[in-house]
């Protein structure tokens, strides 16, 4: 197993991290020694890693920072760094390698405040690793100080830091930064090569991880979810009931609410455990007394802290909304399929019924209405809108579609 066996359908992309990587390798080694750098390489100091919801950029960027922090003796005997179970590569992919720091947005942007100290260490030396490597996972995100500040250090970087950008599109970075990178496009794996991952990797059964797969469309990190996570299941059956059930005002009214309600649960599921692990974690770096009682001085820290996880918390709610508007998306998509004829596979076959008994009962016009319905929600909660009036708006659309 390498850090490359993650990257679902992106072979061109893994090749090219690879010969980066060697080359990469060689930098290091060229240096550590006093000799001359290889001629040519194909290491740069910025890259950027496009692709759609799924398609594994976040992984990749991940995977490629671990190869650089390969420490196998395989690799200083000439085999390819990313071995995948030496301490560097370990500790990268896990996120605890001192020289890897990561960056994902904690609500809406990612502010100045959240890069200064990344900034600060960019130009630092690696204290441990072979390189200073900062991922910053949504960088879409990027407000324009914190942009700016991301752009100085890409424009002037230090001779052993990394600067691993992702984001959806090109179109997402500004012009100044994405000029300064060298530009990698992942694209989404098929529904066969994500459910033989789930098998081979997570031991889940064929049928389910099939199922898996195809209901979200070769998102890996939401099918592996989808096939280990029975409370996932539910609220994604949830979800495809929707469109039956909103056949008047109230009905609507009370179904946004329960979309709602039903991502804070899942948000407040998943931020539980997390921020406890945190505020432990720090509290005791602190140096925190027995009894949970912090040294003077220090209980800004903690707050700070909790300010960072709540802002997390929200972020998290309108992640879950997304996935269920996801959902939504593809459910109309077959739909539509339907009326049109069309012979492409569909997503939601344990929703058939529900889905021919709307395709005979509304046109492709209504349909395309409502895909624009759920489409104007997203548009909605990415412009800090209240999440229940987004929905409901989307609710009563859907109705009225």
């Amino acid at each position: 197993m390498t850090v490359w066996d993650d990257l679902v359908g992106q072979q061109r992309v893994s090749d090219q991290l690879a010969a980066a990587a060697r080359d990469a390798d060689a930098l290091v080694t060229a240096a550590a020694a006093d000799g001359p750098p290889p001629e040519a390489s194909r290491m740069t100091h910025a890259w950027l890693f496009t692709g759609p919801p799924g398609a594994g950029r976040n992984r990749a960027a991940r995977a490629f920072a671990a190869a650089l922090q390969c420490v196998s003796p395989d690799r200083a005997l000439g085999g390819s760094p990313g071995c995948g179970f030496c301490d560097g590569c370990h500790t990268a992919l896990i996120g605890t390698h001192a020289d890897v720091s990561t960056i994902a947005a904690v609500g809406a942007m990612i502010l100045v405040r959240d890069m200064r100290d990344t900034v600060r260490k960019s130009f630092t030396a690696p204290a441990n690793g072979r390189w200073q490597v900062i991922l910053v996972e949504d960088a879409e995100r990027l407000n324009e100080s914190s942009a700016n500040a991301v752009l100085k250090a890409v424009e002037e970087p230090a001779p052993r830091t990394v600067w691993l950008l992702c984001a959806p599109s090109v179109e997402d970075v500004l012009p100044t930064i994405r000029s300064r990178c060298r530009h990698l496009n992942l694209s989404t794996p098929s529904v066969e090569a994500v459910a033989d991952l789930l098998v081979r990797r997570e031991g889940i059964e064929p049928d389910v991880a099939a199922a898996a797969a195809r209901a979200t469309q070769g998102h890996v990190d939401r099918a592996r979810r989808l096939a280990t996570d029975p409370a996932a299941r539910e609220r994604r059956a949830a979800v495809l009931k929707l469109p039956l059930r909103v056949e008047d005002v109230g009905s609507a009214l009370k179904a946004a609410q329960e979309l709602v309600d039903a991502a804070a649960e899942d948000a407040k599921q998943l931020a539980e455990e997390r921020d406890t692990k945190e505020t432990d974690e720090l509290k005791a770096a602190l140096g925190a007394a027995q009894g949970g009682r912090l040294p003077r001085g220090t209980a800004g820290v903690v707050k700070e802290l909790e300010d960072m996880q709540k802002r997390r918390r929200t972020r998290t709610q309108r992640d879950s909304l997304d996935v269920a508007l996801t959902d939504l998306t593809g459910f109309y998509r077959d739909v539509l399929a339907l009326q049109f004829g069309s012979r492409t596979a569909l997503a939601n076959t344990d929703a058939e019924d529900a889905l021919e008994r709307l395709a005979r009962g509304s046109s492709p016009e209504s349909t395309l209405r409502r895909l624009e319905a759920i489409a104007a929600c997203r548009d909605a909660l990415d412009r800090n809108v209240a999440p229940l009036l987004a929905v409901e708006a989307m609710t009563m659309a859907l109705r009225a579609g």
